[in-house]
């Protein structure tokens, strides 16, 4: 990892990232609200911010300062790899001003010819980008830091078929992971709290990405709709 990348990386370690995304049907979804939740996590002490879309990352780019993880997600027919699956979609992020690129990086099947190795080298060597590697397993957190990824995140755990009878936070993978790989551990996907949120730093995490907790408003007062009508019924 090169000096630069390590000066950026550093400034994520110990710290709360906060992710500000909204369902694309939603108001939430707005460039100017997506912003708006980005300067609010900021100002309240947030280290960094991860954003889907070229879109929201522009408009996230000119009203921060703090690390921009971006990615972009994207369905490519006859492939689950979906997290800026590919380089043109890393270096569309790039372009609108994202810091670090975040990638799948589990084991899936790829689409095109790009191999995870050369799609991580690329980003690094030809658009100056740290990347971090979403991973659902321990195998897959150990291929992407063979493969140089600079930061590894527990972000798929629970979201693929090889994991979709585990319910995130994927605390026992952090841990794994922590253990096993010398790469920066970012815990993400379903902390839900604070509490959570200081769990996961005791078992090792670099840092901790909260997403729908915080900026979810979509999800969370559905859940809660939900929750009240089943005590009606």
């Amino acid at each position: 990892m090169s000096a630069a990348f390590i000066n950026l990386v550093q400034r994520l370690q110990n710290g709360l990232i906060v992710s500000c995304q909204a369902p694309v049907d939603s108001p939430m979804h707005h460039p100017v609200v997506i912003a708006a939740m980005a300067q609010a996590s900021i100002n309240q002490g947030a280290v960094a911010i991860r954003l889907d879309t070229p879109a929201h990352v522009q408009a996230v780019s000119g009203q921060i300062t703090a690390p921009i993880i971006g990615l972009w997600k994207q369905q490519i027919p006859e492939f689950d790899v979906y997290i800026t699956p590919q380089f043109h979609h890393a270096l569309a992020i790039a372009q609108a001003g994202a810091d670090i690129i975040a990638i799948d990086a589990t084991l899936r099947d790829r689409p095109g010819s790009e191999t995870l190795e050369s799609l991580i080298a690329r980003i690094q060597t030809e658009l100056g980008k740290p990347v971090m590697a979403d991973v659902d397993t321990l195998d897959a957190a150990i291929a992407a830091s063979r493969a140089g990824a600079d930061l590894i995140g527990t972000t798929l755990y629970g979201y693929t078929a090889a994991t979709q009878h585990q319910t995130p936070p994927g605390f026992d993978l952090l841990a794994q992971m922590v253990a096993a790989i010398d790469n920066p551990i970012i815990c993400e996907g379903g902390i839900a709290s604070p509490n959570m949120a200081r769990q996961a730093m005791t078992l090792g995490a670099y840092a901790v990405v909260v997403g729908t907790a915080i900026t979810g408003v979509d999800l969370q007062v559905k859940a809660y709709n939900v929750a009240l009508q089943t005590a009606l019924s």
